[in-house]
């Protein structure tokens, strides 16, 4: 019996895809409003769904990106205990996602494009949330995403968990930074359902393939963006300048493309992610 059969592993040892998801969950990286923050000018922002209230772990509102007028979404984690709470560490609410669709569709109305940042491991999973519908508010948001007619990039820029990154992510170019992660299930959640114990969650993170390398391997990311040695956390303004780049670049490429030839790469290529074939 392999090890990963059996649910035994070196727990005392840290594994390389560990160290990767410590960088990703690392307290001093920078979350999507920091980088929003740098990277853009004039963001105003814009409140509220019109449905049910304000979640305020989701941030949505017009902004620059050099001389180019774009729509920017991104959550927010909170820094202080205090702020966390108010925010549910980052995890939107049915709300959030309805909200960030109200903007999207004011940006396409208005032909801007949109891009989203996304630092979260899932949507919010309480009762209030299932209540108001958050299965229904995610899968809204995939369907929109996914036949806006402006331009639209996501970035992964720390933890992108399951369909409450689904719904921001449905993009022209899903970019990835170098220590950021993209995956269906937490590591300690995928080791309490497979061995019913969260202390497997190396092994876990081993098998699940979660890295931004990984991912980019199987066709789910478009780009990995490379960090400081160390992860961006070490040098906030030098990775956020090659984000920024990267940003400009793809915008450019983006904007270049027919209306209707952007929508159907766009389906195309989610309809092709994680589709495998055997031989015969």
């Amino acid at each position: 019996m392999s090890e990963l059969e059996s649910g035994t592993s070196n727990q005392a040892a840290v594994s390389p895809a560990w160290i990767r998801i410590e960088r990703a969950r690392h307290p001093q990286r920078p979350y999507p409003m920091d980088f929003i923050e740098r990277i853009f000018t004039d963001f105003s922002e814009i409140h509220g769904d019109r449905a049910f209230g304000d979640d305020e772990a989701v941030a949505c509102g017009m902004a620059r990106l050099g001389n180019e007028e774009v729509l920017v979404i991104g959550n927010r984690k909170g820094g202080s205990t205090k702020d966390r709470v108010r925010r549910n560490f980052g995890m939107p609410h049915p709300e959030g996602y309805r909200k960030a669709l109200r903007c999207m569709k004011i940006a396409e109305k208005f032909g801007r494009p949109v891009i989203s940042f996304i630092d979260l491991p899932g949507a919010y999973p309480g009762l209030g949330g299932e209540e108001r519908g958050q299965a229904e508010a995610i899968a809204r948001n995939i369907l929109e995403m996914a036949r806006l007619r402006v331009p639209t990039i996501s970035v992964i820029s720390g933890e992108g968990g399951s369909g409450g990154a689904l719904a921001l992510a449905v993009s022209d170019r899903v970019l990835i930074l170098e220590n950021a992660l993209y995956f269906v299930i937490t590591p300690e959640s995928c080791a309490a359902i497979m061995w019913r114990d969260a202390s497997h969650k190396q092994l876990a993170a081993e098998a699940m393939k979660v890295s931004a390398q990984e991912v980019n391997a199987m066709g789910c990311v478009d780009e990995i963006v490379p960090e400081p040695a160390g992860g961006i956390h070490t040098d906030r303004e030098a990775g956020t300048g090659l984000l920024s780049t990267v940003l400009v670049k793809h915008l450019a490429e983006l904007k270049a493309m027919p209306v209707d030839a952007l929508i159907a790469a766009r389906q195309t290529k989610f309809r092709n992610i994680a589709q495998f074939y055997t031989e015969g």
